[in-house]
């Protein structure tokens, strides 16, 4: 059973990408989370990049629905995500492989690491509104390179989803919780 604080930062989380509000994840929910980020980049669906960002974004979603939808109805409740983040401690590949996902989705400019602007684009659109960013960033930049490589990003994906310590970096990937 989720403890409170994952409880706490996975509400988080949920909100945010719950964008029409109703208490349910839906598809309709990634794709206005997938055109808020493309509307942050200044693009759309129809450039390759555009592209890119929406597969990845609607992939992620095919991934949450068939790991949470357990009374497959096509929507997934806080307390359905919640069960499989119990289960994630032992998925760590699972997890990791959403890292990857999601690190080429930040990583605009394709230069393999996540700059302090390229992250605050990635609050700003699952948050839907200016969020700032600096202290999380700092805290998160481990080695204090002003950039999150990719093990930096995994490394704290996977903690911010599997983990239960309010004191570890990885907690605050989507902001101080």
């Amino acid at each position: 059973m989720a403890t409170d604080f994952q409880r706490r930062k996975i509400s988080g989380v949920f909100g945010a990408m719950d964008a029409d509000d109703d208490g349910f994840l839906t598809e309709t929910d990634f794709r206005a989370l997938t055109t808020r980020w493309l509307d942050l980049r200044g693009t759309d669906d129809s450039t390759a990049e555009g592209q890119k960002l929406a597969a990845i974004m609607m992939g992620w979603w095919g991934t949450l629905l068939a790991a949470s939808d357990r009374d497959r109805d096509g929507k997934v409740t806080l307390d359905e995500v919640l069960d499989v983040v119990d289960e994630l401690p032992g998925m760590a590949g699972a997890v990791t492989g959403t890292a990857d996902a999601m690190f080429e989705a930040v990583d605009e400019n394709g230069d393999g690491a996540i700059s302090a602007a390229e992250y605050h684009q990635l609050i700003e659109a699952w948050n839907g509104t200016e969020t700032p960013t600096d202290e999380v960033f700092a805290h998160l930049d481990l080695d204090g390179d002003g950039r999150l490589s990719r093990e930096e990003f995994t490394g704290h994906w996977l903690e911010f989803w599997a983990g239960d310590d309010p004191a570890a970096p990885g907690s605050w990937v989507f902001g101080r919780v």
